[in-house]
C-alpha cells in the first residue's frame, strides 16, 4: 500500500484579516485580506486589489503568498488570497476547473463592495492560480482590470481526448491522473507514490482509494469514462470581454505547450490581441532559471532566497499593473514582446513574436547519424525497438522543476532504442528565436506509436541541454504517416563550438504514461508487447528540423 502523506491547511497569516466570501450557490471561500501598513495600522482607505486564487494552501509554505501579499502591499497594493473550492478551508467539492469562472466573478463583486476597495482588481498568478485568472476574465467582470498568468494554460491537466477520429494526439502525461488523487483528491494536500515499476496505475489508483476509504470527484470525472464538463462560458475562455494580460512563459516549463496553443488562440481574437503582452522568460514550472547560481538551486529555500525572487517576479507584474490598474503611463510604454535570451542573462523586446529579421532553416538527419542543411538523395530507413519493459527514462525526477536539475541528457542518446543525429559544431554564436518543427515519416509494427523528439546544445565536452522537445502519439500506427511534430518556441544562443543534436524515441517515463505495444491502456496497463518502429531517412519523406534563427549561420 502506498504510503499517504495529508498536509492540512497551514495557519493564517497573522498579516492577514480572514475572510468568508460567499459564492452563488452559498459555498463559503476562505479568503485572506492583506492591505497596506501593519495589522494594527492597517490602510484601510479605498485602493486597487490584486486577486490571487489557488488551490496549494494561501497559507501555506509552498507557494508562499504572504511574502507574495507584502511585496504587493509594500507598493500599495491591497491583496486578496483565496483557496478555491473545496480545497484547505474553503466549502464546497474539490471539483477540477469547472466552478473557476463562477467563483472567480463572485470574489470580484465581493472586492468591489469592501470599504477598502477602490473597484479595480487585478490578479496575479502560476499555474493553476493563472488558470483562475482566465478564468475569471471570461466571466466578463467589469472591475476586472488587468492580469498576469504565468507557466499556465486554458487546457491545463485536461486528459486526452479518446474518441477523437484523429489518427494523432497528444502523449499523455504521467502527472495527469496523478494530480486528481493529490492535489485536488479533497480538501487536503494528500501526498502519495504510486510504485512507478508496476505500471498498473488504475489499480494502484483503486488501492489508495480503499486505504483512504473514499473516492475523490475530481479523478472519477476523468477516469476511466472522462467528462468533460465546460470550463468556460459558450466553451471559449475568448469569447468574450478581453482585459490587459501580461502573459508569462517559461522557456523550460513543461506547461509551455499549453500557453503557446493559448498564444495562438489570442491571435485569432482581435480584442484580445490588442490587449496581449507576451513575456518569455528562462524558467521552468518552479521559477528555477537557467542561469541560477548553485546554491540557490535547491527545492526547500529559504525565506532570504524567497525574498531575493520576488523583485524578478512580481517587478514585471507591478510594472505592467501600473499602467493598465493605476493609469500611469501609455500602454505604448509596455513592450509587447519582452523575452529572454537563453543562455544570456539578456532581455530583449521586439514588437511581435517572433521577432522581425527572423529565417527558418531546415536540417536533415543523415543514414551515418549527422544533421546537415543538404537533403540526402537517397532513401533509408532507421529502426528501433520500443520495449515496454525497458523504457527510455525520464531525465529528471519532477518534470515541474526541471532547470533545479539541470540534467545532462548525452548518455540518454547512448541507448539502443534512441535515434541521435548531430550537426558541425557552430562557427560562431547562432541565436535561435522562434517555433521549432520536426518532420518524421514513421510506422510502426503494433497499433499506437509515440514519437519524441528532443533537440539539444551539445558543449564540446559532450554534455548536452534539451532545448526544445515535442511528442506526438500516432493511431493505427501500422499506416506510414508523416508527422509534423511542434518542438515548442525557443530563445536561445547557441555557442561557438557547440553542436545541435537530435534525439529521437518512443518513450519518456515516468514524464509521460509510456506505450504497452498491444493498444491497451498505458493507464490500466496489462500484457505488453515489444515494438519495432521505423523512421525514414532522406528522399522526399526525409526526417527534417525546421528551426527559426535571428543571428548565425547553422550550414
Amino acid at each position: 500500500m502506498p504510503e499517504v502523506v495529508r498536509i492540512p491547511p497551514m495557519p493564517e497569516s497573522p498579516l492577514s484579516f480572514p475572510a468568508r466570501v460567499r459564492a452563488n450557490d452559498g459555498v463559503l471561500l476562505a479568503t485572506d485580506v492583506y492591505l497596506p501598513g501593519a495589522p494594527d495600522s492597517a490602510d484601510e482607505t479605498p485602493g486597487d486589489t490584486v486577486l490571487i486564487r489557488l488551490p496549494y494552501d494561501k497559507s501555506g509554505v509552498y507557494c508562499f503568498i504572504p511574502l507574495i501579499a507584502e511585496y504587493f502591499t509594500q507598493h500599495g497594493y491591497r491583496v486578496v488570497a483565496q483557496d478555491v473550492r473545496g480545497k484547505f478551508r474553503s466549502g464546497g467539492d474539490a471539483l477540477l476547473f469547472v466552478n473557476e469562472v463562477d467563483d472567480g466573478h463572485a470574489t470580484i463583486e465581493w472586492i468591489v463592495q469592501q470599504p477598502w476597495s477602490n473597484g479595480r482588481v487585478a490578479m496575479w498568478g502560476d499555474s493553476y492560480y493563472g488558470y483562475t485568472q482566465w478564468a475569471a476574465a471570461a466571466s466578463g467582470h467589469p472591475a476586472l482590470k488587468a492580469i498576469s498568468p504565468r507557466v499556465t494554460g486554458t487546457t491545463l491537466g485536461e486528459p486526452v481526448r479518446r474518441d477523437s477520429s484523429d489518427r494523432t494526439r497528444r502523449v499523455e502525461w504521467g502527472v495527469t491522473y496523478m494530480y486528481p488523487l493529490t492535489q485536488f483528491f479533497d480538501n487536503d494536500m494528500v501526498l502519495w507514490e504510486p510504485d512507478w515499476s508496476r505500471r498498473d496505475f488504475a489499480a494502484q489508483a483503486e488501492e489508495f482509494i480503499a486505504q483512504v476509504g473514499y473516492r475523490g470527484l475530481s479523478y472519477d470525472q476523468w477516469y476511466p469514462r472522462p467528462v468533460h464538463l465546460p470550463r468556460f462560458p459558450e466553451g471559449d475562455p475568448f469569447a468574450g470581454r478581453s482585459v490587459p494580460v501580461l502573459h508569462t512563459i517559461g522557456w523550460w516549463d513543461n506547461c509551455a505547450p499549453l500557453s503557446w496553443a493559448d498564444v495562438e488562440r489570442l491571435k485569432a481574437r482581435p480584442n484580445w490581441d490588442a490587449h496581449h503582452y507576451l513575456r518569455i522568460e528562462p524558467m521552468d514550472h518552479e521559477a528555477f532559471e537557467l542561469l541560477d547560481a548553485d546554491e540557490d538551486r535547491v527545492w526547500d529555500r529559504s525565506e532570504a532566497q524567497i525574498r531575493a525572487l520576488l523583485p524578478r517576479t512580481l517587478d514585471p507584474t507591478l510594472a505592467f499593473f501600473e499602467v493598465f490598474v493605476r493609469g500611469n503611463g501609455s500602454p505604448a510604454d509596455v513592450p509587447r514582446v519582452a523575452w529572454n535570451l537563453g543562455g544570456t542573462t539578456e532581455m530583449r523586446e521586439s514588437t511581435s513574436w517572433p521577432p522581425a529579421g527572423t529565417r527558418t532553416v531546415e536540417l536533415f538527419a543523415t543514414a551515418a547519424g549527422e544533421l546537415s542543411s543538404a537533403r540526402p538523395h537517397d532513401e533509408a530507413t532507421l529502426r528501433w525497438v520500443h520495449d515496454p519493459a525497458d523504457l527510455v527514462p525520464s531525465s529528471v525526477p519532477d518534470a515541474f522543476s526541471y532547470l533545479l536539475h539541470k540534467p545532462d541528457e548525452a548518455p540518454i542518446g547512448d541507448r539502443d532504442d534512441v535515434l541521435r543525429f548531430e550537426s558541425a559544431p557552430a562557427a560562431a554564436d547562432v541565436d535561435l528565436a522562434g517555433p521549432v518543427r520536426a518532420r518524421a515519416r514513421v510506422t510502426s509494427d503494433g497499433p499506437v506509436m509515440d514519437l519524441f523528439a528532443r533537440m539539444l546544445d551539445v558543449a564540446p565536452d559532450g554534455t548536452a541541454l534539451r532545448i526544445a522537445r515535442g511528442q506526438l502519439q500516432l493511431l493505427d500506427a501500422g499506416r506510414p504517416e508523416t508527422l509534423d511534430v511542434d518542438l515548442g518556441h525557443i530563445g536561445y544562443r547557441l555557442r561557438a563550438g557547440h553542436r545541435l543534436r537530435v534525439h529521437v524515441s518512443s518513450s519518456d517515463y515516468p514524464e509521460f504514461l509510456p506505450q504497452t505495444g498491444t493498444g491497451a491502456d498505458p493507464w490500466t496497463w496489462g500484457e505488453t508487447r515489444a515494438n519495432t518502429q521505423s523512421l525514414v531517412i532522406g528522399g522526399g519523406d526525409a526526417f527534417s528540423l525546421t528551426l527559426t534563427v535571428l543571428e548565425g549561420d547553422l550550414s
